[in-house]
């Protein structure tokens, strides 16, 4: 224990000044370094410190700052320099992205700092592995994600959590003049599902009650707390909570440990389900690990909980800002209606395969506020890039959607419109159709690249588009704010809409699916 103190005082000796220092460097450069002001100027670096002041000063428009930098250089990257030497890339250059993340793709991977950072809540599951593990996981994932019946049972569970619950939720809104947090509920609607289709576990978050669920608001909390790390300025204070277990490090380790401990205890009962059951057939994805022979508790729970994280933010957040941004522009709504009168209402493939205009509408959306902001690699051996930017062993490179979503020379003087039919050419041979024209992955990497592409994608839309399909049929969704109100765009490993996304839920005079 005195040890323990001793360390503490020496550490806080170190910490303290080191703190005061910024804080009056902040003062004193605040005329020079003002948010409104770095559009057009990269910050300053100084010895130790790096461009610390300026990063912290844009500590809650981190994405949007740094999409910034990255837009104001000729190639678009641009390298940020952190305290005691340590550098960080950004790049939105579409050629150095095929080259990170598929021609050169042995080279750039999570790295020691993103794997030991994440590993108390990702342990080794597949969104923190590297070489063989990754391999081993990926080969394993891929086999299960490319089977019917696993498409077949998300259509199911993606169908069921729509009609009964999310419209029933939405319609007594409606009838109640009840104003939603939209943003919640579609969380709610994204954590039920993929619960249901990762460990064959429903936690009915989304109710007309609202529920605080137990599992999801540890899982919550774990994100959180583990984003606050990971998006930590100086790394070294978390590593000296950890170490002392106190503060939000001590709430992490409660968090995470209530995760795990709920995973394992799904998995026991599964196993135990599996060995009574007389048929064979698994449709969740925990079933069917275990049924495959991989039934290690730390790899599943890893590769389990991994999933979840992949799958219980990212709809939602792609969907907040669809949202947003179709309120907003009225003749896209008036267009989706129109599509969604042409198309009936029958299986979740069935529906959704004919809905073009809404797919592209989505991948518009997914182009201005894309659901992950940055994704970060760590260079294993010295490189250089193909835009001629020298990468040293270690460096941390990020490639950043948000800023891609934006680059003039890729999609236009009018890239800040919100404007579907960028994706989209009428058809030759059917009048009055569209046909959906795609940009290749490295351009637009929502969904990543290469050998890492998101192995839920088409499930992802599926299920994005179901829910437009199924909302916009019945409801108009009108966000509750004061005219000329624009909602801030914030992340952690997704992004948000800060403060939530208040609206009213009005139903049409004509269902749709009356016509």
């Amino acid at each position: 224990m005195f040890h323990v103190e001793i360390s503490a005082s020496i550490l806080l000796s170190i910490i303290i000044p080191f703190l005061f220092l910024i804080l009056a460097n902040l003062k004193s450069s605040s005329k020079n370094f003002s948010s409104s002001s770095n559009a057009t100027n990269l910050p300053k670096s100084y010895p130790i410190f790096g461009s610390i002041f300026t990063i912290l000063k844009n500590k809650d428009r981190r994405v949007q700052w740094t999409s910034e930098m990255v837009l104001c250089t000729p190639n678009l990257t641009y390298t940020l320099y952190r305290p005691f030497g340590y550098r960080q890339m950004f790049t939105a250059n579409a050629a150095n992205v095929q080259y990170m993340l598929k021609t050169h793709f042995s080279n750039y991977r999570k790295g020691d700092v993103f794997r030991k950072t994440l590993k108390d809540f990702l342990g080794d599951g597949i969104f923190n592995a590297d070489g063989d593990n990754w391999k081993f996981q990926r080969q394993v994932s891929s086999h299960e994600f490319n089977t019917r019946s696993l498409r077949n049972f998300v259509e199911t569970v993606v169908d069921s959590e729509l009609s009964d619950r999310l419209i029933p939720v939405l319609k007594n809104a409606a009838a109640n003049k009840i104003v939603l947090d939209f943003q919640d509920i579609l969380q709610r609607f994204a954590f039920d599902n993929v619960c249901n289709i990762a460990f064959g576990y429903d936690p009915a978050y989304l109710l007309p009650s609202l529920p605080q669920e137990r599992f999801a608001v540890a899982f919550g909390s774990a994100v959180a707390l583990i984003s606050e790390r990971f998006n930590s300025n100086i790394p070294f204070i978390w590593k000296i909570k950890r170490a002392l277990n106190i503060g939000s490090e001590k709430q992490l380790k409660l968090v995470v440990n209530e995760v795990r401990e709920f995973a394992k205890s799904i998995i026991k009962e599964k196993k135990q389900e599996l060995q009574e059951k007389t048929s064979k057939e698994s449709v969740d994805l925990l079933s069917r690990f275990l049924s495959s022979g991989h039934s290690d508790e730390d790899f599943v729970t890893d590769i389990v909980i991994s999933f979840i994280l992949a799958g219980r933010d990212t709809t939602s957040a792609a969907l907040t800002w669809f949202f947003w941004l179709l309120y907003n522009n009225p003749e896209v709504e008036n267009e989706i209606l129109k599509e969604i009168k042409e198309t009936s209402e029958g299986t979740v493939y069935e529906e959704v395969k004919d809905m073009i205009y809404i797919h592209a509408s989505l991948c518009e959306s997914m182009r201005l506020y894309p659901p992950v902001p940055v994704d970060t690699k760590s260079a294993a051996n010295h490189d250089i890039l193909p835009d001629g930017t020298v990468v040293k062993k270690g460096t941390r490179i990020s490639y950043h959607p948000f800023a891609m979503g934006r680059v003039e020379k890729v999609w236009g003087p009018d890239w800040e419109e919100f404007r579907p039919e960028r994706w989209l050419e009428a058809a030759k041979d059917e009048a009055g159709k569209w046909r959906f024209v795609g940009k290749d992955s490295f351009t637009y990497p929502v969904f990543q690249a290469g050998p890492r592409i998101c192995l839920g994608k088409d499930m992802a839309l599926l299920q994005m588009k179901r829910i437009v399909g199924g909302v916009l049929r019945r409801f108009r969704v009108v966000p509750v704010v004061e005219k000329g109100y624009e909602p801030i765009y914030i992340s952690d490993f997704t992004s948000k809409m800060k403060g939530g996304f208040p609206v009213r839920i009005e139903e049409r005079e004509v269902d749709l699916l009356q016509h």
